[in-house]
């Protein structure tokens, strides 16, 4: 017998027995489905066996890692529909981003995309789900794997593996059809009875549950970001690199330099045509920028007011900071603690009042926000606007207009900015464009704050909430919304973060993001940082920027 502590209580369970068995014990006591547990500390999925003393929590669909092993189960559930229907080498149905509450998706090779087409899928996919077929792990050797992706017609995966450096893969199996996806699995397709599938530009959106673990997302179409998404991976594919394993095979090549160049030019061209597009809207006179973060929302500031300067405007960076409330004042989050992301934590009528004085031609005197005593204070700060000055407003609220409430909206010009990734890791697994944001996050605050990577991985949920409540809701509304990712930068980023990541002790509570964080970049081959200019919006968090960041 195998003696093991769950929600605080000893029992006692033959050695040999399958966790999922165990949780049959305990689903009741929970309202959403448990598809891992936590063995000493340790995910293990229901398949695995109880073979030692230990103690024994729980992960649901509720919670982070638990929504992410389900997203990527429903996939594995939408092709193997697609094989069932039309077969694995005529017909593909390649996920390609990420937009809130789904994955957007297209279907190649086959019939015309069309709702008759898309409840054929669903059908299967809700049949599948009905006969709770086991989602079977099995270990092989890296080169029988990338033999087994290459009989596929899976070159993607092929050619992610050819730079693997470990010698085996895991590779799930759903009743006959092997796929291999990075992440943990639910145990059947019993689990995976929410979803949708609904036609969306030129494809589909794949559908999934958010806040409530057992009902579908309403989805919010976001034309913007999709757009924005698509141009960026139109980018990538002319230029041959719109997987990792194609990154790591131009780097391997000897590309490096050529891809930083190229990647650098065009987001140069691009800050260019942003500044000429502001200048041809008339008298705007306050650009607001607004981004989740580590989108590099400062550097792109500072290019963008070059931009504008080259075109004989005055730009002058305004940040909103200055305008925080004094920390007596400050609203409290459900903790007691003070929320400094909140709008409420701004004096949004003096703002109002010191943007309108502006306006009229006045001198107006600005405050300066010390965030040392927690309090504003007045330094002599002048400012007064021109024929040709205009401010470039960087934080969190720029895009809500409850923020400028009483600015003209012809006045106005709102950029949402994030570093929205181009990158796949293979047809059917994309990389996270928030796992690029924390990464460039753990590199500058261990630079500039001296954090570890634990105290911001420990941070990041927090941050996280702020963004869906606060800048998410809003982009939409922004005039442009902008890319800030580099298709090279997580080959950058890989040799500053990887000791960070490795110095997290294994029993502490972000062990296991780091170690996840740690397995992404192991697809990536690394690139120095010595050709990189002075001006990259990546040297915002490496170093070594002309810009103060």
């Amino acid at each position: 017998m195998c003696n093991v502590r769950i929600d605080g209580e000893e029992k006692s369970y033959p050695c040999g027995t399958p966790f999922l068995e165990i949780v049959k014990d305990y689903q009741k006591n929970y309202k959403d489905d448990i598809v891992l547990v936590m063995f000493n500390r340790k995910l293990r999925e229901l398949h695995k066996r109880l073979k030692k003393d230990g103690e024994i929590s729980f992960v649901t669909t509720a919670d982070n890692v638990g929504k992410k092993v389900y997203r990527r189960s429903v996939i594995l559930l939408m092709q193997k529909a697609v094989y069932n229907l039309y077969g694995r080498k005529n017909v593909r149905a390649r996920v390609l981003h990420s937009i809130r509450q789904g994955y957007f998706c297209k279907l190649t090779g086959g019939p015309e995309l069309n709702e008759a087409v898309l409840l054929e899928i669903k059908e299967e996919m809700l049949r599948l789900a009905e006969k709770n077929i086991p989602l079977m792990k099995e270990t092989v050797s890296t080169n029988e794997a990338r033999a087994m992706f290459h009989s596929f017609g899976m070159t993607d995966k092929e050619q992610l593996f050819k730079y693997r450096r470990s010698s085996t893969v895991n590779i799930y199996d759903l009743d006959g059809y092997k796929d291999y996806f990075y992440g943990y699995m639910v145990a059947s397709t019993g689990y995976l009875k929410y979803f949708d599938l609904k036609l969306y530009q030129d494809g589909f959106m794949l559908l999934y549950p958010n806040q409530d673990s057992r009902k579908v997302a309403e989805f919010v179409p976001s034309d913007q970001l999709f757009h924005t998404l698509d141009e960026s991976s139109r980018w990538g594919d002319l230029m041959g690199i719109g997987t990792i394993g194609a990154l790591d095979d131009a780097i391997a090549s000897g590309r490096s330099q050529e891809i930083i160049l190229i990647q650098e030019a065009l987001m140069e061209k691009k800050i260019g045509q942003l500044a000429q597009m502001i200048k041809d809207n008339g008298d705007r006179k306050f650009v607001m920028i607004a981004g989740p973060s580590s989108s590099g929302k400062t550097t792109f500031s500072h290019r963008l007011s070059i931009q504008l300067s080259a075109l004989g405007l005055k730009p002058h960076p305004f940040p909103l900071d200055d305008y925080y409330l004094d920390h007596e004042y400050t609203p409290l989050d459900e903790n007691g603690q003070p929320n400094y992301e909140c709008l409420e934590a701004l004096d949004v009528e003096r703002f109002n009042q010191d943007m309108n004085e502006l306006l009229t031609g006045r001198e107006v005197e600005i405050p300066v926000y010390n965030f040392k005593t927690g309090k504003r204070e007045t330094k002599g700060k002048m400012m007064q606007l021109g024929k040709d000055d205009l401010l470039v407003i960087e934080g969190i609220h720029g895009l809500n207009d409850k923020l400028s409430y009483s600015i003209p909206k012809e006045k106005k010009f709102k950029i949402y900015i994030s570093a929205l990734t181009q990158l796949d890791i293979d047809e059917h697994n994309n990389l996270s464009t928030t796992d690029v944001r924390l990464i460039r996050r753990i590199v500058r605050d261990a630079r500039t704050r001296g954090s570890s990577a634990a105290s911001t991985i420990g941070m990041w949920n927090s941050v996280r909430r702020g963004e869906e409540k606060y800048i998410f809701p809003f982009q939409e509304e922004a005039d442009v919304m902008f890319n800030s990712a580099l298709i090279y930068e997580m080959s950058v980023l890989k040799q500053y973060v990887e000791p960070l990541l490795f110095g997290i002790e294994q029993n502490t509570p972000e062990y296991l993001e780091a170690n996840r964080l740690l397995k992404v970049l192991d697809y990536f081959l690394p690139i120095p940082a010595d050709v990189i200019g002075s001006n990259s919006i990546i040297r915002e968090f490496i170093g070594g920027s002309c810009f103060h960041v």
